[in-house]
């Protein structure tokens, strides 16, 4: 069984990402950074935020649906905005999405925000609303529940240091998997956490039994050459159970974002 967490960067390496995505088909899937506007039929549209102007694949989410069609898929939108399509506002939504392949049972879901609410009239002042989700599936071929909750982290325009919104936002991301997981359940939280791997943020993860899968295996960066900051890491992956792992890979190439991939094989 394969899990993979990826940022997908808004579908900006689209023409990358979803033939890696069609290629490799884990069977459970979960991506950050993901746009869903509805009310068109446009590829590209355009974002906006002051002197930051980035291009938006429209209808990402749509798209990966498109590349995962065994998968079921589940889109948890944190703020409704808009992006532009030349000087025409286009409304859309910004999230992040879990798709599992349709031969696990999903048993379970839990979705909730580990900070602010749900923005309806706007993508808000930075940092802003931030979303988790979370399945728990039934493998058959294990004979085991598995739970998988992922997040993705506010970002804090200071950088990656420890706040109390970072360590609220911790607190709510474990409950909201707590409130998942079964006892006996293999359970793994994941995501873009935008901090830095001595972060209380994965102190706080780790403390309750966890344990983060980056660093344990030595990797040095989640951040492709895309990225061109300083700082290498963003994304975690931790797990309940070591001895369930038979592999763990942050994986370089193909560079399909900003962020690795990292996959799990259990």
């Amino acid at each position: 069984m394969e899990i993979m967490c990826l940022n997908g960067w808004g579908g900006t390496l689209h023409d990358r990402l979803l033939p890696y995505l069609e290629a490799t088909q884990p069977q459970i899937l979960c991506l950050q950074e993901v746009v869903h506007s509805p009310e068109t039929d446009k590829d590209s549209l355009t974002y906006r935020d002051g002197d930051h102007v980035l291009p938006q694949r429209a209808n990402f989410f749509r798209e990966v649906c498109a590349a995962l069609p065994d998968h079921t898929a589940v889109f948890c939108p944190a703020a409704q905005g808009v992006l532009w399509d030349g000087d025409r506002p286009v409304p859309s939504q910004w999230g992040l999405a879990t798709f599992v392949h349709a031969a696990l049972p999903i048993v379970g879901q839990v979705q909730g925000f580990v900070h602010k609410s749900y923005s309806p009239d706007g993508y808000g002042e930075h940092p802003r609303s931030r979303s988790a989700h979370g399945v728990r599936v039934y493998v058959p071929a294990r004979k085991r529940f598995v739970s998988v909750t992922h997040m993705h982290g506010l970002r804090d325009l200071r950088g990656k240091m420890d706040t109390p919104e970072r360590s609220e936002q911790a607190r709510r991301l474990l409950g909201l998997a707590d409130q998942l997981t079964e006892p006996g359940d293999l359970k793994i939280i994941c995501g873009d956490f935008n901090v830095e791997p001595d972060s209380e943020t994965i102190r706080t993860l780790e403390a309750s039994g966890l344990t983060e899968l980056v660093a344990h295996t030595g990797f040095q960066s989640t951040r492709s050459s895309f990225y061109k900051k300083s700082g290498r890491f963003a994304d975690y992956m931790l797990i309940n159970d070591l001895s369930a792992v038979r592999e763990f890979q942050v994986v370089e190439t193909p560079e399909v974002s900003d962020h690795r991939p990292l996959v799990l094989e259990l």
